[in-house]
């Protein structure tokens, strides 16, 4: 039995120099010997550092096509992994992977830290501890957690279910529209129903290595006024937009609105409904205004988070696919990051 920790940087990784005071990244490779608890477990851990380490704000696609490959590289060495990132972009990065990745029958848990793992009242310790635990995790002889996810404070998510909620407290995950894959107590009590079924006749291990940056995010608001959304539809190159809608999907009806639509859409960029609500699912039957824009071709995104409908246009939009291909792909659950009985 075998883990790899992958450290990308962040807060997790961070502990007290003696001579300067000043937090500095800490080395991974003696791991075991700051948490000497982690030898408990009695399988080998291995670590891997990114060089250089890399801040969750600046993480970006090239990072994660980098984590990706590391995975893939080192795919029968090790039984999981465990990926320690920045909370910042971690639900971005971690549902890019759940896509990136095809084929996976290995848990990939994404976890982190709020307090530096080098403070004596670090959440870390505890977070690491526990995802090396489920990342190891085998039921009948094969993982239990098949996918990639993120576990904070006592909660494992799918990856690309989840937001970050929280810049303060503790538990600063959360999964609004699908419950969580297990939850750590005096015992970690998974949510078999809930986690990924894998067809063990798939093909081996393997990942895309390109993904689409030529997207958007255009949140919509009272007052939006056509020059911004007219210069934002017009950008050189742009592929796709993810259009945060009110509600169930509802949108101004201002006919200048519903015109640069229809010419982004006649240009071939893909337009994607998600909700700003972090409960629910759009619905574009459900009021007039989606179902004008769902009669000009907006795509349902049904509940979706938002992270996640990006990173799979991103991912989508990189394979080179058909227009109408990709609208049917975005309205489909690829990797469990929608909810297909939802979308309307």
């Amino acid at each position: 039995m075998a883990i790899l920790i992958i450290y990308t940087g962040g807060t997790i990784g961070m502990k007290t120099n003696p001579e300067t005071g000043a937090l500095a990244p800490f080395d991974f490779n003696q791991i075991e010997t700051e948490m000497p608890e982690l030898k408990r477990f009695g399988i080998r851990i291995d670590t891997f550092t990114f060089d250089p380490i890399v801040d969750s704000s600046n993480i970006s696609p090239k990072e994660w096509i980098g984590m990706a490959r590391i995975i893939v590289d080192n795919y029968d060495k090790y039984d999981g992994f465990v990926v320690l990132h920045g909370t910042d972009s971690m639900s971005y990065s971690a549902s890019a992977l759940s896509f990136i990745l095809q084929n996976l029958d290995k848990p990939v848990v994404f976890t982190g830290s709020q307090i530096p793992i080098g403070v004596l009242r670090t959440d870390g310790k505890e977070n690491l501890i526990t995802a090396v635990e489920i990342a190891a995790a085998k039921r009948g002889g094969r993982s239990v957690v098949p996918e990639v996810s993120i576990y904070f404070q006592d909660c494992l998510y799918r990856a690309n279910r989840t937001t970050k909620h929280s810049a303060e407290h503790l538990n600063a995950f959360r999964s609004h529209n699908y419950p969580p894959l297990a939850w750590a107590a005096i015992d970690i009590k998974y949510n078999y129903d809930s986690i990924q079924k894998i067809d063990f006749t798939t093909p081996t291990i393997s990942m895309v290595d390109s993904m689409c940056e030529n997207v958007v995010v255009l949140r919509l608001f009272p007052g939006i006024n056509h020059s911004t959304v007219k210069a934002i539809l017009n950008i050189k190159g742009l592929q796709g937009v993810v259009l945060e809608c009110f509600g169930s999907g509802n949108a101004p009806e201002q006919e200048w609105l519903i015109a640069e639509f229809e010419g982004a859409i006649a240009r071939g960029i893909l337009l994607v409904n998600v909700s700003q609500c972090k409960e629910g699912s759009v619905n574009m039957e459900l009021y007039d205004t989606g179902r004008r824009l769902k009669s000009i071709g907006v795509v349902s995104g049904g509940n979706i988070t938002v992270e996640s409908a990006l990173v799979k246009m991103m991912y989508l939009l990189g394979l080179s696919l058909p227009y109408h291909i990709l609208q049917e792909m975005m309205t489909r659950s690829l990797r469990g990051e929608l909810t297909s009985l939802a979308i309307k």
